[in-house]
């Protein structure tokens, strides 16, 4: 069997942490089988419909490397791929319901419908339409609800998470197939969908769990074979007692991409947000995940979302691509990223700083903050000094004097590179009689102004002689 899987989206807004994972596995799975992966855009419910949202998830799915091999933009056999596109198709299959006797028009006011539900309310009992069915339904024509005639019986069916599943007869009802607008609902229009598009992989959240034995009913009455159903486990707001969702302080996926957090990492993490291969391994890259990603391995309850983690990811693939790729690689991802007053200096100086600073960066843009004093000397801050935990013990004459003897000894140096520098601070330990915690201190506050910055000796190679000595000198003074 050809695997063929699918994601489903509407564009209903910005493409957030959940949907992205619903996108994640289907395609690792269609990828590790030679399958295919489609993309539906399902927009039929037109009052949510935002412009641009579609925009929004295909520039999703290509920034983390999902890219769909049929659907918008590449086109395919199944064409088309936006749900408002393909009515004429939901209403032949709604004709072939109304043929068998499984659907019927039903022109019930929705007064009367929640007359119905404040009836079944009162008598503390489920509402259920199928009870209130109409006795005489008029010809179904467009503009007039459409709904499916149920038969209840059990239902038994596997889930490939959630395992054999079983439902009684109780759940099945009169489910609307066709709106008044002439489109479909959703528990119609993917269930006709999927079916043409030859999706063997139905993955989805497990939200959808309870309607299953109804999508059941419709595969049955329309004689169509089922495909796989793959229930997804929701992604929990950090607190681990609700699903996630914008008020958990979850950010859209491109604000994730826009605050500098890498692709990888974000499709690393995502993948491995309620999936393991029982190993103990976490970074991987796409083509492992690919080989490695099974059905089996996906858990079968929540897993929290957490943001630390992502960007502990996100730190981990910066490293990543500088160790295996090198700083040019690197730096071409940190275009935009960068503080603005960086602009005046040129790539190679900006190389530089990324070679020393980047084993300290989580997202991309952290450059903002953490090279700031790279290309603009800082405002001085004696405060800083003075109330650092290794030098307050120090009086300001104390460390003015040992500031003048380190801008005297570098001064010396011929050669202004990392190992010259390195022996000058360890020979500067013993003329100033001063704790490393107290030297290194001393001089990183006085060049940086700055909370951390990479190893002293390579900060001031970077600077270079002129800058360095400039703002030693400028503290000296100012103490």
């Amino acid at each position: 069997m050809k695997v063929v899987t699918r994601f489903a989206p509407s564009p209903t807004g910005y493409i957030h942490i959940g949907n992205v994972r619903s996108a994640i596995y289907p395609y690792l799975l269609a990828k590790q089988n030679a399958g295919k992966m489609i993309l539906r855009i399902e927009d039929t419910d037109r009052e949510r419909y935002v412009e641009g949202a579609t925009e929004l998830i295909e520039d999703t799915l290509e920034w983390l490397g999902l890219n769909w091999d049929e659907g918008p933009i590449i086109g395919g056999p199944h064409a088309p791929y936006f749900q408002s596109e393909r009515k004429s198709i939901y209403h032949d299959y709604a004709r072939r319901l109304i043929e068998s006797g499984r659907a019927y028009a039903d022109p019930t006011p929705s007064e009367e419908i929640a007359k119905y539900r404040e009836k079944c309310s009162k008598e503390k009992i489920p509402f259920l339409y199928r009870n209130f069915r109409p006795e005489n339904t008029p010809e179904w024509e467009p503009g007039i609800p459409l709904r499916f005639k149920a038969e209840p019986k059990e239902y038994a069916w596997h889930d490939e998470v959630m395992g054999d599943m079983h439902a009684g007869p109780e759940v099945l009802d009169d489910i609307i197939l066709i709106k008044k607008d002439g489109y479909p609902t959703y528990n119609f229009a993917h269930i006709v969908d999927d079916a043409e598009m030859g999706v063997t992989h139905v993955m989805r959240g497990v939200e959808y769990l309870s309607s299953t034995p109804n999508y059941l009913a419709l595969y049955e009455a329309l004689n169509l074979e089922r495909p796989k159903l793959v229930s997804l486990p929701h992604i929990l707001a950090p607190t681990g007692n609700k699903k996630l969702g914008k008020r958990d302080g979850a950010k859209s996926v491109t604000e994730y991409r826009d605050d500098g957090v890498l692709a990888e990492a974000m499709l690393n993490y995502l993948a491995c947000l309620g999936w393991n291969d029982g190993t103990e391994q976490e970074i991987y890259t796409k083509d492992q995940l690919i080989k490695n990603f099974s059905l089996e391995r996906i858990q079968s309850s929540g897993a929290r979302y957490d943001e630390t983690k992502l960007l502990w990811y996100s730190g981990q693939w910066i490293r990543k691509i500088f160790d295996e790729q090198g700083v040019d690689v690197l730096y071409e991802r940190t275009a935009g990223f960068w503080p603005e007053v960086a602009d005046n200096f040129n790539n190679d100086y900006k190389r530089r700083v990324l070679s020393i600073i980047y084993d300290r960066l989580k997202t991309l843009s952290d450059l903002r903050e953490m090279t700031a004093y790279f290309f603009a000397a800082p405002a001085i801050d004696i405060d800083m000094l003075l109330q650092n935990k290794f030098l307050k013990k120090l009086s300001e004459a104390e460390l003015e004097s040992t500031l003048k003897t380190v801008i005297s000894e570098l001064t010396k140096l011929e050669d202004w590179n990392a190992d010259s520098l390195q022996n000058t601070l360890n020979n500067l330990l013993e003329l100033t009689n001063k704790k490393p915690a107290e030297l290194f201190s001393l001089i990183r506050i006085a060049v940086s102004f700055a909370p951390f910055s990479p190893a002293l000796n390579l900060t001031l190679e970077v600077l270079g002689r002129d800058e360095s000595l400039a703002r030693l000198n400028s503290v000296a003074r100012a103490i």
